[in-house]
């Protein structure tokens, strides 16, 4: 295929040698498939923020460090330099969520740098070498729903410990290779110490899982990891090898009427950003 215009460099420097396709085109990057020597990975070429469609990115980005007073005033005036350096910082957390997570164990694609805004990453594939599917596209027996759901709140609980909330988890940003499930997309990871809003992307993305995995296996529904892991971390008696019953006693029980209302507010609110991943995934299948 012709070369995309972000990607000539890197076959300049001799990083990439051949583009073979286009993967797809997310609401925050382009991802393609290339060939490094005798390797195939793939090149996510991040767009620029007047492209991106991801929603409530400032909500997202607080609590992550800048490495200078200067650096902070100039992204609160919006200057170009500002602009520059927020874009930086987007783009480097994920690489650095991705570093940080592989060290925890965490199941995640290996990266090879990232230069003028475009990731080097892992090709996730299955046996045969093809693309592999997301959990979104993947059906499986009840046994295999519950065994996969212990496996990914198992990474999610290790990725907290870290300190690292993903922020926008679901079936749509999960991969599913020969081995098991495998964590993508961590551009909007979260500082779950530094962040105000942690806590309720956390119980968003746990739910989420909750929620898929419960289609093939209905007793996971009745789960609460989210208050569980939660709790164990605002303790500080959150480790590697806590163990979960995904049982949670809430001393809340008689909430009040508005807060009841609240949170049905809340389910309807994730169930809108729900149907719009999906209609956003249809159309890149269509590009």
């Amino acid at each position: 295929m012709k070369t995309p215009k972000r990607l000539q460099p890197l076959i300049d420097d001799g990083l990439i040698d051949e583009v073979i396709s286009r993967l797809m085109s997310g609401k925050e990057a382009d991802i393609f498939i290339v060939r490094c020597r005798d390797e195939i990975r793939c090149a996510k070429v991040y767009k620029d923020a007047t492209k991106r469609s991801f929603k409530k990115a400032a909500q997202y980005q607080e609590g992550r460090k800048v490495r200078s007073g200067r650096q902070a005033r100039a992204m609160q005036k919006r200057s170009n330099y500002g602009r520059q350096q927020q874009e930086e910082i987007w783009q480097n957390a994920e690489v650095d969520a991705l570093s940080r997570l592989a060290r925890a164990h965490v199941r995640v694609p290996k990266t090879f740098g990232c230069v003028d805004g475009v990731l080097l990453m892992e090709l996730i594939t299955d046996e045969a070498g093809n693309v592999a599917p997301r959990l979104g596209d993947v059906t499986m027996s009840e046994e295999q729903a519950i065994q996969d759901h212990a496996l990914m709140i198992h990474y999610i609980m290790l990725m907290l410990h870290e300190g690292i909330v993903h922020g926008d988890l679901s079936e749509f940003n999960v991969l599913v290779d020969d081995s098991g499930p495998v964590i993508i997309d961590l551009p909007q990871a979260v500082n779950a110490a530094a962040n105000n809003s942690a806590q309720e992307m956390f119980t968003r993305d746990v739910d989420n899982m909750r929620r898929y995995y419960g289609r093939f296996a209905p007793s996971l529904l009745q789960t609460q990891y989210a208050k569980e892991i939660w709790a164990l971390f605002e303790e500080g008696n959150l480790t590697t090898s806590s163990t979960l019953s995904g049982k949670f006693d809430d001393d809340d029980d008689n909430a009040d009427v508005d807060a009841v209302l609240e949170e049905i507010k809340a389910v309807m609110q994730e169930e809108l950003e729900r149907k719009e991943r999906i209609r956003e995934s249809s159309e890149d299948a269509s590009i």
